[in-house]
């Protein structure tokens, strides 16, 4: 088959044209989706609809196009997608651009490993043990494992499932029917993955138990020990505790040393969801959050969250050296084999419940190299100053109601348009704030200025969360964000 004078067959075309190609591509990717798409005058998304959009995206999957036809539809798939990277990006767990965890990427795709044994994998397989031998470090644990993940949710999976066989070791060959009726605890505020993972893992949703929350969204202990103790006397195994720190929407952090406690006390496996809040620990100032940390058994951490990374870099972290292999290898023998030339303990694939398993941790390693410590404590310290500055503004403006005193950098608020100012605060008045941030949020995205979410919270009617994890993001990006929703909402 022709296509631009070049032979598409088995190997592709010649080196020329692919370089061509890759050249344009590269070159388009720099100016429009990073240099313009980051840029604070420009929209950070150009927002349609889906039958709209698929009228002028070029989506359909048949003959051939030229590589300067495939260019242009590849523009508008910049054009059109959210530019995350933008610095007044704040929708989600995770935003931002940098350009070392950028390359690191662009070298991964480049290579395009798998990361099971040391002989397909053999630098990334010792990068990935350097990267989680310095986050064992920051939580404290001198001689544990971990694991790259496919994303937090998969990071806390691991988690019920190691605890389980480390208690009940025959359900990896036995099944569910050989253990008695087990249980999991979690904050109320916990993340859904534990209902998810407990599903998938055949334990049952309805056997992961909320534990109330203080008015703050921290799990309270007395009421996690005096649940441990109805289900003891019930005939009931909790086996496994799962920890908060910075929960998704207020961003509480469990107190982990009350929960270690009784963890200790009662046996049970104390897990640790970082997932977002964990990157407090590359800080001095406020790695206090989470004191207590070195007593887990486990902790799931994100990189690409608060620390910046690029999407996706998530870590599970034990202090327990062989569980990971112990509970999920199979041994299969035309990967594993025991006779190879080199040392196998570095064939990395049994611990995890993957075959083929991307490479993340370059990603995180160009980051961290280039930085260092310091200055990933800077990026960190910095996104907790701006939040807790957006705070200091929010008080200070009329319009503008505190949900809580942040903990981590989620900052939540409620916008009171001029119309609603100094009324009696009815149930009728909340229901009408509750209607306010889901149409400044549709300004918002049309406008293409700025990106923040919006949520209820128990019987808290709808507000903003505004997520820090941007590390481009300024003190004039803060007032910004004020300025600008008080724009768009004045007159509501």
């Amino acid at each position: 088959m022709e296509r631009n004078g070049a032979t598409n067959g088995a190997n592709g075309a010649p080196a020329e044209d692919k370089h061509h190609f890759l050249t344009k591509l590269m070159d388009l990717m720099i100016t429009e989706g990073i240099d313009k798409a980051n840029d604070r005058k420009n929209k950070i998304v150009e927002f349609k609809h889906p039958k709209e959009l698929e009228k002028i995206v070029d989506l359909k999957l048949k003959d051939p196009t030229s590589d300067d036809r495939l260019l242009d539809i590849c523009n508008d798939v910049i054009k059109y997608s959210v530019k995350t990277g933008h610095p007044r990006f704040f929708n989600q767990l995770f935003g931002g651009l940098d350009e070392y965890t950028l390359g690191g990427a662009w070298l991964t795709e480049t290579l395009n490993s798998s990361q099971y044994t040391y002989e397909v994998s053999p630098v990334f397989t010792l990068m990935e043990q350097c990267v989680i031998r310095k986050m064992l470090n920051f939580a404290g644990i001198e001689n544990g494992d971990g694991i790259f993940c496919p994303g937090g949710s998969i990071s806390n999976m691991y988690a019920l499932n190691v605890a389980r066989y480390q208690r009940f070791p025959d359900c990896k060959t036995k099944g569910m029917q050989a253990l008695p009726k087990i249980c999991v605890l979690t904050s109320e505020k916990g993340h859904y993955s534990l209902k998810k993972g407990a599903g998938f893992l055949g334990i049952g949703m309805d056997n992961v138990l909320p534990i109330k929350t203080d008015d703050q969204g921290r799990m309270c202990p007395k009421a996690l020990e005096e649940t441990i103790q109805d289900c003891i006397s019930k005939g009931i195994v909790p086996y496994m505790v799962n920890a908060t720190s910075g929960s998704t929407v207020l961003g509480a952090y469990d107190p982990l040393e009350a929960i270690a406690d009784i963890c200790e006390k009662y046996k049970i496996w104390m897990h640790v969801d970082g997932a977002w809040g964990a990157g407090c620990l590359l800080s001095r100032k406020y790695k206090g959050f989470m004191k207590g940390i070195e007593r887990a058994d486990s902790l799931t951490w994100n990189p690409h969250k608060m620390m910046g990374t690029n999407l996706q870099a998530a870590v599970f972290l034990t202090k327990h050296k062989t569980v990971l292999l112990d509970a999920h290898s199979a041994k299969a023998k035309y990967l594993f084999q025991q006779d190879k030339f080199y040392d196998v303990s570095y064939d990395t694939g049994d611990k995890s419940i993957q075959c083929g398993r991307k490479v993340d941790a370059l990603k995180v390693w160009t980051m961290w190299k280039a930085k260092g410590d310091a200055g990933l404590e800077e990026d960190i310290d910095n996104l907790f100053s701006c939040s807790r500055y957006l705070t200091q503004l929010a008080k200070a403006r009329d319009g503008f109601k505190m949900v809580q005193e942040p903990q981590c950098t989620n900052v939540c608020f409620w916008y009171i348009p001029e119309r609603l100012r100094g009324k009696p605060e009815t149930e009728e008045w909340w229901e009408q704030i509750g209607k306010v941030a889901p149409v400044i949020k549709q300004k918002m995205v049309e406008k293409g200025t700025l990106l923040i979410g919006y949520q209820p919270d128990g019987d808290l009617v709808n507000f903003f969360r505004m997520i820090f994890s941007n590390n481009a993001i300024t003190k004039s990006d803060v007032e910004f964000i004020i300025d600008e929703i008080d724009r768009l909402g004045c007159d509501l």
